[in-house]
């Protein structure tokens, strides 16, 4: 099955073509031939997440396709960054601004507990599903590692002492809120066939 993936983030692409490996053939917008960037001006992840597949669903006159929206949620910030976690500096969408204001953030709090949220929407023939996948964990006082993207470098995954940038892929897929999500998408689709 062929499925165009609405995001123009190179990383999460990999991500997630790691994650299916042979089991879905995946279509960046760009392999698709679409040159748009959309936006995601909503309050909830799975908003975000609609608006972008609806999107390319409307653009390609029904193409099969599916898109995700991923947050950060600090339990000791209420839930921030949450559906702002790209954009929690400002609209630069810079990762090190956006944790360096994390850090700072949780400069004075105890607690640290957090967890990545990753929404997915689908759409076949016009219908949409969701897929979700959350990894737990918390929110290191210093970055660690080169790997990975975003947040990567102050985030541990519950059961782990490694931050997601010091894990190669195979590592983070162990634990990889995104691929949870996506094991779900595959589980789906193949119920479909």
């Amino acid at each position: 099955m062929q499925l165009i993936f609405a995001t123009n983030n190179q990383h999460k692409v990999n991500e997630i073509r790691q994650a299916v490996g042979d089991q879905l053939q995946l279509l960046t917008l760009k392999e698709a031939g679409i040159d748009t960037d959309i936006p995601e001006p909503f309050d909830t992840l799975e908003e975000n997440a609609t608006n972008k597949s609806r999107t390319i669903y409307d653009m390609t006159g029904g193409a099969d396709c599916f898109s995700e929206d991923t947050g950060l949620e600090v339990d000791a910030l209420k839930g921030e960054p949450g559906v702002k976690s790209a954009r929690y500096a400002g609209e630069g969408r810079s990762s090190q601004d956006n944790i360096i204001k994390l850090l700072g953030a949780l400069e004075n709090q105890p607690g640290r507990s957090a967890r990545f949220r990753t929404v997915i929407s689908l759409i076949i023939d016009g219908k949409e599903s969701f897929f979700e996948g959350i990894c737990t964990g918390r929110i290191t006082h210093e970055q660690r590692g080169t790997d990975g993207f975003g947040y990567d470098p102050v985030f541990i995954p519950d059961g782990s002492d490694k931050t997601f940038a010091e894990m190669n892929m195979q590592e983070k897929n162990r634990f990889s809120h995104r691929k949870k999500a996506v094991e779900k998408l595959v589980v789906f689709l193949k119920g479909l066939s």
